[in-house]
């Protein structure tokens, strides 16, 4: 079994209730129900101008494949929900972000470091945003803090 988190984050429509459809989906894809889950907090949106948006960390003990398999897992899930924007770009190669439905990141994928085009693990820019490391602090394990030490400091 691997130890993986995700971050989860809404601000369009019933948060709460995106949050908690993105776990029930997110149980069903993985058969089982998470080991852990944090508090959902409120943020003020980082990089654009929106409605507050509800962030959650969540943990899932789960037999996956590979880091990409559950990558495709959470993107199903989000198309599911009705998000359909593809990633976009500014002309420097910066992120352009938008409001969404719902947001499912994977922070930690075991003790492994990944960086690809469809994939960095740990998470990109994590620890410039206290809306993941807050609930991400909540909720992590000691095996996971004594493996990434700079995110717990």
């Amino acid at each position: 079994m691997i130890s993986v988190y995700f971050s989860l984050g809404s601000n369009i429509g019933d948060r709460d209730r995106n949050l908690q459809e993105a776990l029930r989906l997110m149980d069903e894809a993985f058969g089982k129900h998470y080991s852990a889950l944090s508090s959902f907090i409120e943020t003020e949106p980082m990089g654009f101008t929106g409605d507050p948006f509800l962030n959650a960390v969540v943990l899932y003990q789960i037999q996956a494949e590979s880091p990409l398999w559950t990558l495709y897992q959470v993107k199903s899930i989000e198309r599911e929900m009705g998000r359909t924007d593809p990633p976009e770009y500014d002309s420097e190669g910066n992120r352009v972000y938008h409001s969404r439905i719902i947001d499912i990141d994977i922070l930690f994928f075991g003790k492994e470091i990944i960086d690809t085009p469809e994939l960095t693990i740990p998470h990109k820019g994590m620890s410039q945003r206290p809306f993941v490391l807050i609930p991400l602090r909540q909720i992590a394990r000691p095996t996971l803090k004594k493996a990434f030490p700079e995110y717990f400091k």
